[in-house]
């Protein structure tokens, strides 16, 4: 079994800066080819942020954090970051780590089948 665990949240303020970690364990792990990273702010859908493919390493982000997050990973730790610069008021929300067997389908959480408990990011203005 694979468990995910976030950690880095906090309280920031607007234009400020958080790295979000998330250490990945478990014997089946490296069957899991794409990590991605969603949010979810009160009363709104989950949503995609980023993903990074295991062992490609391929970058995929969503519009909105386009040159303000960095989705990376160290392989040899098992563990999978984001770097979230320039923050946003609009960026506070839990954020999740999760893993999946599918690379196509990286911005869709139906197709990420670990999840993180999520981490907490609030944005003062």
């Amino acid at each position: 079994q694979v468990t995910l665990v976030e950690s880095g949240g906090g309280l920031v303020q607007a234009g400020g800066s958080l790295r979000l970690s998330c250490a990945a364990s478990g014997p089946t792990f490296k069957y899991y080819e794409m990590m991605g990273w969603f949010r979810q702010a009160p009363g709104k859908e989950r949503e995609f942020v980023a993903a990074i493919s295991w062992i490609h390493g391929s970058l995929f982000y969503t519009d909105s954090v386009k040159g303000r997050f960095t989705i990376s990973r160290d392989n040899a730790k098992n563990t999978l970051y984001l770097q979230m610069n320039s923050l946003k008021p609009e960026d506070a929300a839990v954020y999740f780590c999760a893993a999946s067997r599918v690379q196509h389908m990286y911005s869709d959480p139906e197709w990420y089948g670990i999840w993180g408990q999520g981490t907490q990011v609030t944005v003062s203005s």
